[in-house]
């Protein structure tokens, strides 16, 4: 293609994205308008199928600086992804096709959602894992089923958040050459120029991290498709540092950070347009030529597809087919459950399920911050990444979990994260955004309250349980023995718009006196009850054992009571007003036990046993009566 060419595309996205930012009067116009050149040579590179968003084997792009949506929308309406001209007018308006920021499932070829800086750098790295696990499995000398690039478009903002220096390190150490990071250099944030807050060297950084550097002019056509090249038959990841001007083509606003984040004008785009020879007079205009040169990619996108499939049903590939099928359909019916027979700690148990459910499931995979012994989450016999299930993220919970994310989007694959339960602190933006999107992640959080013990308040959850109940579409699990735990995992495989967590205790727990019922699945049931009851006791995980002990005592002075356990107080809320009301009785008085904050019982319970403030070091069964979480302080304080 010309330059000639190549420069009419570029130009047509960058007043497409000018047009949307001035009509909607917010947006960022500086970085779609700097990327713009970069955007249309990545569009000859790019194996992907707009007729097919959803392909296996297509490449996939990421956003990483979530608020260039301009430039997103403006190519994913160019290639012909259903995005029309007045989905454009309507950018960031109320239930449009546009919203702020791009969002999985609401445009379609938006392959994750991004926003918060630095999480599309993890995103591509987790997509680009989950392609090197794929391809482990279903690849062959005589065939390769998975073998698409990955590409993640990030700015100076992306590259200063921590999680991008922990996802890259992992990448580096995998040797994810299919991982292509395209690096718009504008030197510019919202305060100024970057020499205000940074002045590491990037290409020593990454060279330290094992990626290969390239360095290209992003406005000239023909170093940026060398760059992508060369890029694409790397033997590690690569960082393209593509050295760009923001607002390129803005007259005069041009190179000035406040471009970044507010409407041009419309002096300002009516200028830039006749600069670069284009009629000033119309908006959210694309010439024809123009548009049946992107439009290609419908066309060449459905062949490459279509050579795919035939190379599937054509070539001898039965065993690498049959483990794509295998990984593609999950047949739950083939977990084979452990049954427990003892008293054991609830990490103890989820181990055990998640071995069970790794046998039945060849999707199943995951890793833990470097601590799997103690999470109990190693896949035994189940082998290391690539190759294998089990995934050493190293100390990285940020970038682990934005990871794990993207493996759950990638298509087949099942894939958990897990670390202490305090340390959910590092992750919660991954958590949210896993919420956000629907992303079906398991989180495995154990060490779960003041039973941490010796290790004292600064690994002692107490706010972390309530945080995270908070949190719309997410779904906290914390199991009182091995049978709640089970239920709790098969509601969880089910709920495949949903992130699970599940919250496990370091300590010991008794087995429940009486067999769990399916009920447990509705996230609370009665599990003790007295036809005469006048109070119901409430409790989840390592204090329904407390409970059941405290409604003995108070048998013993003839006070009838009712045991409610909750192991997903979210779910238990959502169910409807008849079934709650069966398990909490009228006129009975609620109570409700639990050593962490526990605000949110006061939705349910009349009164709340909890903590109040941050842990002690000492032994767990001190700390618990420290803290009144014994028989005799509850017996009291419902006196």
């Amino acid at each position: 293609m010309s330059n000639v060419m190549r420069q009419k595309m570029a130009d047509s996205i960058r007043f497409l994205a000018a047009d949307m930012v001035q009509r909607a009067n917010s947006g960022h116009p500086g970085a779609p308008m700097g990327l713009a050149d970069i955007a249309v040579v990545l569009s000859e590179h790019l194996n992907h199928n707009p007729k097919n968003p959803d392909w296996l084997n297509r490449d996939r792009l990421v956003f990483s600086g979530g608020h260039a949506t301009g430039l997103i929308y403006s190519l994913y309406y160019l290639w012909g992804y259903g995005l029309e001209i007045d989905d454009l007018k309507n950018f960031r308006q109320l239930d449009s096709k546009t919203p702020g920021h791009p969002e999985y499932g609401h445009t379609a070829g938006i392959e994750i959602t991004t926003g918060p800086l630095g999480q599309g750098i993890a995103n591509a790295v987790g997509f680009s894992m989950a392609s090197k696990f794929m391809g482990a499995q279903v690849n062959s000398d005589a065939a390769s089923l998975i073998d698409h690039n990955v590409y993640c478009l990030c700015g100076d903002g992306d590259l200063e958040e921590g999680i991008s220096y922990e996802a890259c390190s992992i990448a580096g150490h995998n040797k994810l050459d299919n991982l292509i990071l395209i690096y718009d250099s504008n030197r510019i944030t919202i305060e100024g120029s970057t020499d205000l807050s940074i002045s590491e060297d990037i290409t020593k950084r990454f060279q330290s991290q094992g990626w290969d550097v390239l360095e290209c002019d992003g406005h000239n056509f023909d170093e940026i498709d060398t760059c992508f090249t060369t890029a694409k038959s790397n033997k590690k990841p690569t960082i393209i540092i593509a050295n760009t001007i923001i607002a390129k083509g803005a007259a005069k606003l041009e190179g000035s950070h406040h471009a970044h984040g507010a409407p041009l004008g419309d002096e300002i785009i009516a200028q830039a347009k006749k600069d670069a020879g284009f009629d000033a007079s119309k908006t959210f205009h694309v010439d024809e030529d123009v548009l049946i040169r992107f439009r290609c990619a419908i066309e060449e996108g459905d062949l490459l597809e279509r050579e795919w499939i035939h190379s599937k049903k054509t070539m001898p590939l039965m065993e690498q087919n049959e483990a794509l099928d295998a990984l593609v359909n999950h047949d739950f019916s083939r977990i084979e459950y452990p049954s427990f027979d003892k008293a054991e700690a609830t990490r103890g148990t989820n181990g055990k399920i998640m071995n069970a459910i790794a046998k039945g499931v060849s999707s199943f995979l995951g890793g833990s911050a470097d601590l799997s012994p103690s999470n109990k989450t190693n896949l035994n016999g189940m082998g290391i990444y690539p190759k294998g299930r089990n995934i050493y993220f190293g100390i990285r919970e940020h970038a682990m979990a934005s990871i794990v994310n993207a493996m759950a989007l990638y298509g087949p694959l099942m894939p958990f994260s897990a670390t202490f339960f305090v340390f959910s602190d590092y992750l919660k933006p991954a958590a949210r955004i896993a919420a956000l999107t629907g992303i079906q992640q398991f989180f495995i959080w154990t060490h779960d309250s003041i039973g941490v013990g010796e290790d004292g308040p600064t690994h002692q959850p107490i706010e972390h349980l309530s945080q995270f109940r908070a949190l719309p579409n997410f779904y906290v699990w914390r199991p009182a023995d091995g049978a709640e735990n089970i239920e709790a995992w098969k509601t969880a495989l089910a709920m495949s718009k949903s992130p699970s967590a599940f919250v496990c205790s370091r300590q010991t727990l008794a087995i429940l006196p009486s067999a769990v019922s399916g009920e447990a699945s509705k996230g609370g049931y009665l599990l003790a009850s007295d036809e005469n009851a006048v109070i119901t006791l409430m409790a989840s995980g390592s204090e329904v054992e407390l409970a059941l002990n405290v409604k003995k005592a108070l048998n013993d002075i003839d006070v009838p009571v009712n045991v409610v356990s909750v192991p997903c107080f979210d779910l238990f809320i959502e169910q409807d007003k008849s079934y709650i009301s069966s398990i909490i009785k009228e006129g009975t008085k609620t109570v409700a036990i639990e050593a962490a904050r526990g605000l949110e019982w006061y939705k349910l319970a009349d009164e709340v046993i909890a903590m109040e403030g941050f842990g002690a070091s000492a032994p767990a069964g001190q700390l618990f009566e420290k803290f009144g979480f014994s028989v005799e302080s509850i017996l009291e304080k419902i006196k």
